[in-house]
């Protein structure tokens, strides 16, 4: 499994999170993070930081819902390859996707994930 192919499964897994708010909310999305945030679409995989503070300032904590949306579309998508326990309380969307991308590459046995 290459990059290209975690990449690829995390834009699927924003795209049809974002679809749960109807088509026309996630074209303005993909728009305001294009034209106020300078973040394509294409570009999500790589500027997680920017796109999770991004996604915090334009729905405030209401971001959460649609970070956890995310987190289990990609986790239907990549497979029970890893567990995520957060070190702190509150739920960190950039340290998810880079454990499930670590996770992703090492092709460990599959291990079962949990949400707290």
């Amino acid at each position: 499994m290459s990059k290209r192919d975690f990449d690829r499964l995390m834009l699927e897994a924003v795209d049809e999170s974002l679809s749960s708010l109807g088509d026309s909310a996630k074209q303005t999305i993909y728009f305001h993070l294009r034209k106020i945030y300078n973040i394509k679409k294409k570009e999500i995989p790589n500027k997680l930081e920017e796109f999770d503070a991004a996604m915090e300032e334009t729905f405030g904590l209401g971001c959460k819902f649609l970070e956890i949306r995310i987190m289990r579309h990609l986790y239907e998508k990549v497979g029970k390859m890893f567990k995520y326990k957060p070190k702190r309380q509150d739920l960190v969307f950039p340290e998810y996707i880079n454990s499930a991308r670590r996770s992703f590459f090492r092709n460990k046995p599959k291990v079962e994930l949990e949400f707290h």
